[in-house]
């Protein structure tokens, strides 16, 4: 057990080769800690002669809590000056960056720490400041240092078989609020946030996937996405070896969309207004959508009633059972097959006897129909896509916000990118 007080000090403080001077409480203000390097030599960086301590600079850091109570560490830098008359160098400011980095208003270990809280578990910068008793700029300035530099780690993802993009609402900036988005490269393998670019066209995606070099593409076997033209582009372009699969969940989504836009469309001519709680087409929306194997004996003899006093025409009725012949293509796993359903349905549905919403749907399925049939073999969804997308969401409502692109990017990937936070105590921030 210690008993020295000076050596308990030092304990407590928790510094490497520091010597603590003194300690400063005052109230409602933050506990201060004076220190100094242990070191009492230093020599010239030029010449090696012994410097000689030219004065003090007293410099105040954010520091970690003391016990619940805000700390500073003010650390007393040394001047130094050679004696060499001839030497070029002058003089010199003592630097440690175990103590503080350059550059930045906190210790090294408050960087660090804060990197952890604010970026492996989505606290705000805000209440970070709050709890350190600083600004929001300091805390943010540290956060960019160190989690730059740790999810640029050239170890953080590898060989990637199967890829996924998707697109996300950055900000809506400007008077009229124009909405500008962000694509997500994703392993859709490893469910890993790979990179975070502007946009949603395909140029920003091209350039990421083409950076990353032939070999790292040739690898890539699987290529996700949701009915996107633009990104059919960029694995058109970047990795046109590589299987595009459709995502299941969008094509259901899309046969869905189609219904429902029919059933509006018939409200609208049969009645001449929007759908009302008392409207045949308006009561049946939500069993239209539900699973054909789903509804109940009541539930299915309901929607064909309300489908007969609303729809006179078929055209609703006709959509439906189109919907439910897109979702019954994921009921086996045969790709000859599924390609040879999706080739048929297509070409049923251009009937001109069928409503538009119908034959639209079946141009799609057409143009898509590889892209579809591809996941009976492949097995692979847009899914861990979507899930990185949901984490970045729940870093936007936790930041109520971003208008800095770089400030979301890095949170993004420091939350869903999976750095190896294991290196945070051994990399140098920038």
């Amino acid at each position: 057990m210690e008993s020295n007080p000076i050596r308990m000090c030092e304990l407590l403080v928790g510094l490497p080769a520091v010597t603590v001077l003194g300690v400063v409480s005052r109230e409602n203000e933050p506990l201060r800690v004076h220190v100094e390097r242990a070191d009492a030599v230093a020599g010239c960086p030029v010449c090696g002669v012994i410097a000689h301590v030219k004065d003090r600079r007293r410099v105040e850091l954010v520091d970690l809590p003391s016990f619940g109570r805000p700390t500073r560490l003010v650390w007393h830098k040394r001047r130094f000056r050679c004696p060499e008359p001839t030497c070029p160098h002058g003089s010199w400011t003592e630097r440690d960056p175990l103590i503080a980095p350059r550059r930045l208003c906190l210790s090294d270990r408050a960087g660090r720490w804060i990197t952890e809280q604010v970026g492996r578990w989505g606290r705000s910068v805000s209440e970070v400041a709050k709890e350190l008793g600083c600004d929001w700029h300091t805390v943010n300035d540290a956060l960019l240092a160190y989690g730059e530099t740790l999810i640029d780690d050239e170890g953080r993802f590898g060989v990637v078989e199967a890829l996924g993009l998707d697109e996300v609402l950055f900000v809506r900036e400007g008077e009229y609020r124009r909405q500008c988005y962000s694509t997500q490269i994703v392993d859709v393998e490893r469910g890993q946030l790979l990179d975070v670019v502007p946009g949603r066209s395909g140029a920003a995606p091209t350039a990421w996937l083409q950076s990353q070099g032939e070999g790292w593409l040739a690898n890539v076997r699987y290529a996700t996405l949701d009915l996107s033209g633009p990104y059919r582009s960029v694995f058109n372009k970047t990795v046109p070896k590589a299987t595009q699969v459709a995502d299941p969940f969008h094509v259901v989504k899309l046969a869905n969309l189609k219904l429902d836009e029919c059933r509006r469309r018939v409200q609208n001519e049969l009645e001449g207004h929007r759908g009302r709680k008392h409207d045949p087409l308006y009561r049946a929306r939500l069993l239209l959508t539900k699973a054909d194997e789903r509804l109940s004996e009541n539930g299915r003899e309901k929607l064909m009633g309300l489908l007969n006093a609303g729809d006179p025409k078929g055209e609703v009725f006709a959509t439906w059972r189109a919907k439910e012949l897109v979702r019954g293509l994921y009921d086996h796993d045969d790709a000859a097959m599924a390609l040879s359903f999706v080739q048929r349905l297509g070409n049923d549905l251009q009937d001109p006897d069928l409503p538009e919403e119908a034959r639209s749907l079946g141009r799609s399925l057409l143009r898509w129909k590889h892209q579809i049939a591809a996941w009976h073999e492949a097995h692979v969804t847009n899914a861990p896509t979507e899930a990185a997308n949901n984490l970045i969401k729940r870093v936007k409502r936790v930041a109520f916000g971003f208008r800095s692109f770089r400030n979301y990017r890095i949170r993004a990937l420091l939350y869903a990118g999976k750095p190896n936070w294991s290196l945070l105590s051994t990399i140098t921030p920038r």
